[in-house]
């Protein structure tokens, strides 16, 4: 089921049989001041003259009484000096990641997200590939405080920071290959500028599969946090600061990281990279992606139809509706879905 409330979509599952069910929807500010950004990681590898990254962001949303943040620049960031982008997904909490394209500003390098910040998380993930000679300077610019900025790259690569930002090594246990820098509890517009050289790729490990797979098995440790997050071990004698974020960091964003990996896989210039981002999740079970410069009624309509064919997905493959209902469903699906692609491209190119 879908609802619209002021201009913001919401969707509820209605299983087979369903009379009535409960969306439930909240009023709509431009502006929430109880907004707080969890976590922003870069994750970066490089072969030969292309540096590839991937920057994901939580942002919380604690409004009380619970509203939904929108507005034309609802989410900013920035990106390095001279970055593409390849493909961006946003996910509200409990929901499925959705393609949508970050909108460049005028300042240079600054882009938005025009998605709705709901109560509760929502996760943002930006690919982007740039020309690279052996090193880079990176300089996140970062426009809201956040619990923990996190640089991920390969051990073969090197990192240093530049005069003003303190970061901190860790160790990840899952992922060996890799350095870790985390600082922590940063403010907007604090420095944070580091230098990455050297060549490698990130590798992904079967144990941080399993692990992702499964945040709620015997593994998960005693104090952490239910809902997705965690991923770095603590250092040598040192209480992990991230330790409820820890599946969040290394393993929450496997699914939205695929689709990223997958997208930089099929471009042929960069084949080779396929590894960047965890693949521990069916590559089917995806919806497929869909113009993400659809905007009003048809945007709304094709977001709704991306959710709930994936959500199909996900209940025939957990056995959840039969075959015969799962087949009617994703007919009448996939024709609406025909339909409002039609009417999108006819609206674009009118």
């Amino acid at each position: 089921m879908r609802a619209i409330h002021q201009g913001v979509t919401y969707h509820r599952m209605a299983p087979p049989g369903t009379s009535s069910v409960d969306v439930v929807v909240y009023d709509v500010s431009k502006k929430i001041e109880a907004l707080s950004v969890t976590a922003d990681v870069l994750r970066f590898q490089a072969r030969s003259n292309e540096l590839q990254g991937i920057r994901l962001f939580a942002v919380d949303n604690k409004s009380k009484p619970p509203r939904t943040q929108m507005n034309d620049q609802n989410f900013e960031f920035y990106l390095p000096d001279g970055a593409e982008v390849d493909t961006a997904i946003a996910m509200t909490e409990g929901g499925q990641p959705l393609t949508t394209a970050p909108v460049p500003q005028r300042d240079k390098n600054r882009y938005a997200f025009i998605f709705p910040l709901r109560p509760g998380e929502t996760q943002f993930q930006v690919v982007f590939h740039l020309a690279y000679r052996g090193e880079a300077s990176i300089d996140p610019k970062e426009l809201y405080g956040t619990q923990h900025f996190v640089v991920m790259l390969p051990k073969t690569m090197q990192f240093a920071s530049a005069s003003g930002a303190t970061f901190a090594s860790m160790n990840d246990p899952r992922q060996p290959d890799a350095i870790v820098q985390v600082a922590s509890n940063t403010k907007a517009g604090q420095p944070l500028t580091f230098k990455i050289s050297g060549t490698g790729i990130l590798t992904d490990k079967e144990g941080s599969n399993q692990e992702a797979d499964s945040p709620a098995s015997g593994s998960t440790t005693a104090g952490r946090d239910s809902r997705p997050g965690g991923g770095l071990g603590p250092p040598i004698d040192a209480p992990d600061p991230l330790e409820k974020y820890r599946w969040y960091i290394l393993g929450g964003f496997a699914l939205v990281m695929t689709a990223g990996a997958f997208y930089i896989s099929k471009r042929p210039r960069t084949a080779s990279l396929a590894n960047f981002g965890p693949s521990d999740i069916e590559l089917s079970a995806l919806p497929r992606a869909v113009t993400p410069a659809a905007h009003g009624r048809s945007g709304l309509l094709l977001e709704a139809l991306k959710e709930e064919l994936f959500e199909l997905e996900v209940e025939h493959k957990q056995g959840h509706i039969s075959q015969q209902e799962y087949e009617k469903a994703k007919a009448a699906l996939d024709q609406t879905l025909e339909r409002a692609l039609k009417r999108a491209v006819a609206k674009i190119t009118s």
